[in-house]
């Protein structure tokens, strides 16, 4: 125990020594038998979407690591608060094939003592939601959604627990943008009310209730794009000493002081978790922790996990349809052409949303169907991801670009091959790259560059991710379930699928093949007349110079294909890779091109320019 107290008391150190402390405070968690008494430590997370099992490659710390800091903490004799600003209960089939009661079980096991819901915990709907805040052994909190029929708190508002004889009063709020970042359906009978407004209630009712200390849990982000973000929670609303907040995935590692109040969020996943410390005096301060900082775990949660894996494999073996034909996702051929499980999944995606188009990456579709039965475990790794459809009202010219990009890599395999439904192209990869697209319909009609088209896509290429960064800075108009979700009710729906690909992608020419050009021999003047060479000196000198040409010629290409990414407010390095190609761990690559200016990988700078070589 005393080894886990020493690597504790080095975190603490450093989130103590962010502000200024009294001396003192310093030297009780300094000392090799750290006695943390008298203090208060708010631990926290967001954004989990369903990460509950920890994965070293990614970074990804689990509940096993939220539990055993818990512990530890505890140990060195500070009073832990656990909290959760939303997002956890939905996202990779460990959540999902349970409709998140797994994901409870374990906030349970670990001693959550409050969270509240992010607009993702909507997607299994309002009543299951409201069935598994009976199963949780903690509060699920939110002052501003409201039952429409009756006007009534939908949640529970706001909880008073008391550490170090300090009443802490913690209260909840939830984004309006709930109404659209789930589908609508989930929360047709709930309304939004202003956070700003219902935050003002509860800070009065908090402070009449007898708490000392405020602390807002808050799904509503940092994002500036936002109409209400927890930066204009702090600036509009007094009293509140602490926002522990989720919904931008953004990393404050150090807090973000607004006012007199400070903002903390760990990024996403359990990449990171938060540790906010109340010392003796009150004084607050802030960091965070990650798998290369605190590496313990808790053998009772990984039980729990591996009976939950145990129990989802069951699950997962249910047969949600029938397929006549093999559904194909072979990588070189979702890369490279239009497919029939590509189509389908488009298909699925245009249905769900009501969109006119529906287009997604070839490159996240990671493995075929074979003829028979379809279970939910041939939906879940086909789509391994925790992806989710969104919808986007794009312009014609867009959707053009899009393809455009989608086969500037053809006849290559490539992530960002589009699948499409609703629209019909032509490619002529002949031409130069960024002019290969002709004759493109929207269901049977000339697409119009300057109209509008609802389109139908998944979240990470809603952001910019695999190079789409032409619906990036378009709004999202609604959000929808997981991609598997969206098939699997598609399939139920059909019954038998029997589907075959329909020409939604025709190659009209292929990729010009150079002739090889022909030798020009050098002539030899009669009155220098050439000295042979040996024969094994010559081929030694043609190997060495195809060898320098060649390398050569591979520099140059690598030099052009190098981009350039700027970081930017929130970023971290796993969040970058999954935003360029679709895979978080794919950190590590990007790390190792950089290492010339990243010291750490857990510390990059904003405006920090990363070479981006291709993937």
């Amino acid at each position: 125990m005393k080894r886990i107290w020493k690597m504790l008391s080095l975190i603490l150190v450093f989130v103590l020594v962010l502000t200024p402390v009294a001396p003192a405070s310093a030297a009780v968690i300094s000392t090799k038998d750290t006695d943390l008494t008298g203090y208060t430590v708010i631990l926290h997370t967001n954004d989990i979407h369903g990460r509950a099992v920890p994965d070293s490659y990614s970074g990804t710390m689990g509940y096993t690591a939220v539990s055993a800091l818990k512990k530890a903490t505890e140990a060195a004799g500070a009073q832990v608060i656990l909290l959760d600003a939303g997002d956890a209960l939905h996202g990779l089939p460990f959540a999902t094939v349970s409709k998140g009661e797994s994901i409870v079980d374990l906030m349970n096991l670990v001693g959550y003592d409050a969270m509240t819901p992010g607009n993702h915990d909507f997607n299994y709907g309002s009543s299951r939601l409201a069935e598994l805040s009976q199963r949780m052994r903690f509060p699920l909190l939110s002052s501003n959604v409201t039952v429409k029929a009756t006007g009534q708190n939908f949640l529970q508002t706001h909880t008073i627990i008391t550490k170090n004889g300090v009443n802490y009063g913690i209260f909840g709020v939830s984004t309006p943008e709930t109404e659209y970042k789930t589908n609508p359906k989930n929360v047709e009978i709930l309304g939004f009310k202003n956070p700003i407004e219902a935050a003002k209630l509860e800070v009065a009712n908090l402070k009449a209730s007898g708490a000392d200390v405020i602390i807002a849990l808050s799904h509503l982000g940092t994002d500036k794009s936002s109409e209400f973000t927890s930066e204009r929670l702090a600036k509009e609303v007094d009293g509140i000493n602490l926002i522990v907040d989720g919904h931008s995935h953004s990393l404050h590692e150090e807090g973000l002081k607004v006012k007199d109040t400070l903002i903390v969020s760990t990024g996403q996943y359990i990449e990171n978790i938060g540790v906010a410390v109340f010392d003796k005096e009150g004084k607050l301060s802030a960091a965070t922790v990650n798998a290369k900082t605190f590496a313990e775990t808790d053998a009772n949660v990984d039980k729990v996990v591996a009976e939950l894996n145990e129990a989802n494999e069951t699950v997962l073996s249910e047969v949600v349809g029938k397929t006549n034909v093999e559904l194909d996702g072979v990588r070189e051929n979702v890369r490279t052409k239009e497919t029939n499980l590509g189509d389908l999944t488009a298909d699925a995606m245009r249905h769900a949303t009501g969109a006119d188009v529906a287009l997604t990456n070839g490159g996240g579709i990671r493995a075929s169907i074979k003829a028979g039965d379809i279970t939910k475990l041939d939906m879940v790794t086909v789509f391994p991801f925790g992806n989710y459809v969104v919808t986007k009202s794009v312009t014609g010219e867009a959707l053009v670009k899009a393809l455009e990009h989608g086969v500037s890599g053809y006849p290559a395999p490539n992530g960002p091959f589009p699948q499409v439904s609703g629209i019909t192209f032509s490619i002529d990869a002949s031409k130069p790259v960024g002019s290969r697209v002709s004759d493109v319909k929207i269901n049977g009609n000339p697409i119009d560059l300057q109209a509008k088209y609802l389109l139908a896509t998944n979240d990470f290429m809603a952001i910019g991710g695999d190079g789409y960064t032409m619906f990036k800075d378009f709004a999202v108009e609604n959000e929808f379930g997981a991609l598997e979700e969206i098939l699997m009710a598609y399939i139920k729906e059909l019954g038998v699928v029997d589907i075959k690909t329909d020409g939604r992608t025709k190659v009209i020419a292929e990729a010009a093949v150079e002739e090889p050009k022909e030798e020009v021999k050098e002539e030899v003047k009669e009155s220098e007349p050439a000295k042979e060479k040996p024969a094994k000196e010559v081929k030694e000198k043609e190997k060495v110079a195809v060898k320098e040409s060649k390398d050569s010629k591979e520099k140059k290409d690598k030099k052009e294909k190098v981009e350039i990414y700027v970081v930017k407010k929130g970023d971290c390095l796993s969040k970058i890779a999954n935003n360029l190609f679709g895979k978080e761990n794919a950190w590590k690559k990007i790390f190792d091109w950089n290492k010339d200016i990243i010291k750490d990988p857990n510390k990059i700078q904003i405006g920090q320019k990363l070479k981006i070589l291709p993937n």
